[in-house]
């Protein structure tokens, strides 16, 4: 498995020899197998443990097991206590997804403090082909049937080469002992379903039903980044500054209805809403669609769509690191990438790109307020947002819908779509990209 995994991490560039790196470490086996196979293969590792305090006793003992198992190997060992279930109640969020948050936040902050390379996680191909399953169970494009990437920004996923069952060989041929999270029997949990009665059904019509999906995975991605690539290509002559979307232009899009969808997703509006919207584009001018909450509406004009967000929704503020994306108000995607990728990342005006180094994380995503100033991209010298929406002739309504993107400390990063700060710019000594998509 070693050998396997070892030419994974190559492979994909995971990981970087000599450099430190996080290990979300459960004490789980598929964690105990990660954190034990990249130390073997010579990367210093820190552990990191979440304890969410939703299993009682059960969740203590896990911590315990774990700062054990970490000063056995010598590995530096950190951990962290929530209050999980308080903070989805006041988010509104399911506990999973109160975890998720959680634990994502906490890694890229102790990634940051230790100067790690990455966060690796333990995700096998299981989970992988379990993920693919539930998203088209929910619902999803083409994105969701490609299922998890080897790296997403700074998380890394070495395991997603080897399966449970490989994993739990290799920890037994060890005498490697992990801890059993108890919830994983109950089928309340949508995974836990899929993976005891879905996929046993799926392998009896087809025993190699797992590596089926991956192929399939495999292959929609790279469809998946021809698509992405002709919808960006056509994004600047379908949608402009003041986000109005001619209407002749998109119906002569080979595709009007998926072209729609890209445009609008974004700003929180659904493959439904968008259909709808679709259907209504030789109709009769002056009816208005909705995002769901109301942020953002859509005016079908004579000649336009025309995008507009909701006049309070200046004061909300949105926060964005790496490995994470925002899909309101605006859609957002933020990695960091070597520099060695850089022939490989898109010039399109919705991408812009940082010194990773520079730019303390993580970002606030918000409108402009009276007295923001930035440096803009190629000048010297402080200017005030007023005056750049000024000089640039931008219109009440633009000025409404443009997002700005800080720093942890408070600093424009990018008026998003128009201009970066200088401060923050690429320069030939940049070792890591900062790259931000927006769409």
């Amino acid at each position: 498995m070693l050998p396997t995994i070892q030419t994974y991490i190559a492979q994909h560039a995971l990981l970087q020899p000599g450099q430190p790196v996080i290990v979300g470490f459960s004490g789980g086996a598929d964690s105990v197998a990660l954190l034990h196979v990249l130390t073997q293969l010579g990367y210093p590792c820190i552990a990191a443990h979440c304890n969410f305090h939703l299993r009682g006793d059960e969740s203590d003992t896990d911590a315990a097991f774990a700062r054990r198992m970490a000063e056995a190997l010598g590995t530096p060992f950190h951990q962290t206590d929530f209050d999980t279930e308080r903070y989805a109640r006041r988010h509104g969020v399911s506990t999973e997804m109160a975890a998720r948050t959680l634990r994502y936040r906490w890694f890229e902050a102790l990634r940051r403090d230790t100067r790690a390379q990455a966060i690796a996680v333990a995700h096998h191909s299981d989970d992988n082909v379990e993920t693919i399953l539930l998203n088209l169970i929910r619902g999803t494009g083409l994105r969701g049937l490609c299922g998890m990437r080897p790296r997403n920004g700074h998380i890394v996923r070495p395991l997603l080469c080897v399966d449970r069952a490989q994993i739990i060989r290799w920890l037994a041929d060890r005498g490697l002992t992990y801890r059993t999270d108890s919830t994983n029997a109950s089928d309340a949990y949508r995974r836990n379903f899929v993976r005891h009665h879905i996929l046993p059904l799926m392998e009896q019509l087809n025993p190699a039903v797992r590596t089926a999906i991956q192929g399939m995975a495999g292959h929609l991605a790279d469809v998946e980044a021809i698509y992405r690539d002709a919808i960006e290509s056509q994004r600047p002559g379908l949608i402009d500054a003041d986000r109005r979307i001619p209407i002749d232009a998109l119906l002569r899009s080979p595709a009007p209805r998926a072209m729609l969808f890209e445009l609008l997703r974004p700003y929180g509006f659904t493959p439904t809403q968008c259909a709808d919207l679709a259907r209504a584009l030789r109709s009769e001018p002056g009816r208005t669609f909705h995002s769901p909450g109301g942020r953002w509406h859509v005016l079908k004009d004579r000649a336009h769509l025309i995008l507009y967000p909701t006049a309070d929704a200046d004061a909300r503020t949105f926060t964005l690191a790496p490995g994470n994306e925002l899909q309101a108000p605006i859609r957002l995607r933020i990695e960091v990438r070597p520099a060695a990728d850089a022939r490989a990342i898109s010039r399109s005006p919705s991408v812009a790109t940082f010194d990773a180094d520079r730019v303390p994380l993580p970002l606030t995503l918000r409108h402009w307020c009276a007295g923001d100033a930035f440096v803009p991209f190629g000048q010297p010298g402080r200017k005030k947002l007023s005056d750049y929406f000024t000089d640039h002739k931008f219109s009440r309504l633009r000025k409404a819908a443009t997002w700005i993107l800080c720093t942890a400390r408070g600093d424009i990063l990018w008026i998003v779509g128009e201009r970066i700060d200088n401060r923050f710019r690429v320069t030939p000594q940049t070792r890591q990209w900062l790259v931000i998509t927006c769409g």
